[in-house]
C-alpha cells in the first residue's frame, strides 16, 4: 500500500514479497539494477511474469540531487557527506581509504558526475565480447540516459579552451558526453529531470508494467540448490528474516556488496572478489582572467584523450565560481578570476591479487561477514603516474591557464570507479561470470553492476555498466521457458 505522504513510488513489504514466487528478482537499484529492470519490463510487457526488486536502503530522493532546486553546491556536498546517507567504508580499508557506498533507492546515481563516454573499441581486446557486440546496447543506453555533448554548447569558455587545446598538441579535445537532458519543454512534453539517475529507469519500468519493490530490505544470502538459484534470504532493520523465492536472480549490489554476498553465500568461483580495478586520478585546479573569454562566459566541460597510448584522459570543468553546474536559484558573483578543475584519469592494470575478501569472525548487524580489501598499484601503474602529471601540465599550458596549487594524486577509492570483482569472461578460473553476466556454474544467477566490468579504459564505467545490464536482460529473456 502506498503512503501518499512518504512514498513517491509504490513499495511492497518484504513479508508480502516472501509470499510470492518471482520469475526474476533484482537485488540493488543502482545503474545496473535499474537498467535491467527497465529492459525486462519493456520487453516482457504485462504478461503475468512476476518481477521483483529489493533495495537495502530507504527512499532517499526521487531524483538526482542536483535536480532539486534547494541544492546549491554546498548543500549538495553536505547532504551526501551525511553519514546517514553515505557509508565511508574505506575508513576500515587501509589499502582503499577513499571507498564509499550510498544505501538508497538509486544508489550512487543520485549524486554521480554524469560523465558518460563509451569505452573505445581497442579496450575490448581483453574482453570476452567485442565492441561491435556492445554497440546496439550502447545506443539504447545513450538514448535512455539522454547522453549528449550539449551541456556547454555555445559557451565562450568551452570554445576558447577547445580551440587552444587543438592548436597546442591536443587535436582530440572534445565536448564531454554527459547524461543530461538538454531538451526544452514544449508541446506539453516536460523535460524537468535534467540530470540522470536510475530513478528514471524505475519510472519507465513502472509505466510499462507493475513490479514489486521492497526498500530497507538487505539481501543476506543467495539461495541455491544443485547448481540452480532458488531465491534470496533477506533481513530488515528490525532483524526480521524472510525468504524471497525466485527462478532468476540479478545481483546489482555493486563492486563491494555483490562479491561479498556471493562469498558469504558460498557460491563457488575462484575469481569472485578478485581483479579489482579502478582509475588512477590526478586532480588539479587552475584559473584564468575573465578577460580571456566572451562577455557571456558560460561553463567549460571538456575531455582530452591522450594520444600517446590512450591509457589516460583529462576531464576539465570550470565555471564562475568553482562548481560546473549552473543553479538558476542563486545569484552568481561576477568574478575577475575564473576557476577550473581538471582530472587526469589513468587505467590501472588488472591483477588477481587486488581483491576483496571476507574477514573471518567478523559480522555486521545483519550477520554478514565484514569485507576487507587488498589493493596496490603495479609497476606499470606507478610508471604512469609521472606521465599523468606531465599530461596535466601540458594540457593546462596549452589552454593558457595557470595552476592554482599543485596537482594531487587522490587516494584509491576516491575515483568512485571501482570495477572487476565479478568480471565477465569465458574461463571460470579467471572470471566470475560468462559473457552475458551469468555466474559460472549457477543457473539463473546473474550480475549486472560495475563488478562485472573489465575496466580497461579511462572512462566512467556507468554507461558501459548500463549497456551490459540491458544485454544481460535480453539474454535472460531469450532463455525464458
Amino acid at each position: 500500500m502506498i503512503d501518499p505522504m512518504n512514498d513517491w513510488i509504490p513499495v511492497t513489504s518484504p513479508e508480502k514479497m516472501a509470499q510470492t514466487d518471482y520469475d526474476v528478482l533484482i537485488v540493488g537499484s543502482g545503474a545496473g539494477g535499474g537498467a535491467a529492470l527497465w529492459r525486462l519490463c519493456q520487453q516482457l510487457g504485462n504478461n503475468g511474469i512476476r518481477i521483483g526488486m529489493i533495495e537495502s536502503g530507504p527512499l532517499l530522493l526521487p531524483t538526482h540531487g542536483r535536480n532539486i532546486p534547494t541544492m546549491n553546491h554546498e548543500r549538495f556536498v553536505q547532504y551526501f557527506d551525511n553519514p546517514l546517507h553515505t557509508e565511508y567504508i574505506g575508513k576500515q580499508w587501509p589499502d582503499y581509504p577513499g571507498a564509499k557506498m550510498i544505501r538508497a533507492l538509486g544508489g550512487r546515481t543520485l549524486q554521480w558526475y554524469l560523465l558518460s563516454p563509451r569505452l573505445t573499441p581497442d579496450r575490448f581486446l581483453s574482453w570476452p565480447i567485442s565492441y561491435e557486440q556492445l554497440i546496439p546496447y550502447y545506443l539504447i543506453a545513450e538514448q535512455m540516459m539522454n547522453v549528449n555533448t550539449r551541456y556547454a554548447e555555445g559557451s565562450s569558455i568551452q570554445q576558447v579552451l577547445l580551440n587552444r587545446l587543438r592548436a597546442n598538441g591536443f587535436p582530440s579535445a572534445a565536448d564531454t558526453p554527459m547524461s543530461v537532458d538538454m531538451e526544452p519543454t514544449k508541446y506539453g512534453h516536460v523535460h524537468s529531470n535534467v540530470f540522470f539517475s536510475s530513478i528514471i529507469f524505475l519510472s519507465y519500468a513502472l509505466n510499462k508494467r507493475p513490479f514489486d519493490l521492497a526498500v530497507n530490505t538487505r539481501a543476506v544470502k543467495v539461495l541455491t540448490d544443485r547448481g540452480k538459484v532458488e531465491g534470496v534470504a533477506v533481513m530488515t532493520p528490525d532483524q526480521k528474516r524472510y525468504t524471497i523465492r525466485a527462478k532468476r536472480v540479478i545481483l546489482s549490489c555493486g563492486t563491494w556488496e555483490t562479491p561479498r554476498l556471493l562469498l558469504s553465500s558460498d557460491i563457488p568461483g575462484q575469481a569472485i572478489g578478485h581483479y579489482l580495478v579502478n582509475h588512477l586520478k590526478v586532480v588539479a585546479d587552475a584559473q584564468a582572467n575573465r578577460s580571456q573569454f566572451g562577455e557571456v562566459a558560460g561553463v567549460a566541460n571538456l575531455w582530452i584523450p591522450i594520444p600517446k597510448d590512450r591509457r589516460q584522459v583529462i576531464y576539465g570543468f570550470g565555471t564562475s565560481p568553482f562548481e560546473y553546474f549552473w543553479y538558476n536559484y542563486e545569484e552568481k558573483p561576477l568574478l575577475e578570476e575564473l576557476k577550473f578543475r581538471f582530472f587526469c584519469i589513468g587505467t590501472v592494470e588488472a591483477q588477481y591479487e587486488n581483491s576483496v575478501f571476507l574477514m573471518p569472525g567478523t559480522h555486521d548487524e545483519y550477520g554478514v561477514p565484514q569485507l576487507q580489501v587488498n589493493f596496490s598499484y603495479s609497476n606499470q601503474d606507478r610508471a604512469m603516474i609521472p606521465e599523468m602529471f606531465g599530461s596535466m601540465q601540458s594540457a593546462v599550458n596549452g589552454m593558457h591557464l595557470e595552476f592554482d596549487g599543485s596537482p594531487l594524486l587522490i587516494a584509491p577509492g576516491e575515483d568512485n570507479h571501482e570495477c572487476g570483482t565479478c568480471r565477465m569472461g569465458v574461463d571460470p578460473d579467471t572470471s566470475a561470470t560468462n559473457p552475458y553476466g551469468q555466474i559460472h556454474g549457477i543457473s539463473g544467477l546473474y550480475v549486472a553492476d560495475n563488478s562485472v566490468v573489465r575496466l580497461t579504459g579511462p572512462a566512467n564505467p556507468t554507461l558501459t555498466t548500463v549497456a551490459l545490464a540491458i544485454r544481460t536482460a535480453d539474454y535472460m529473456i531469450g532463455r525464458f521457458h
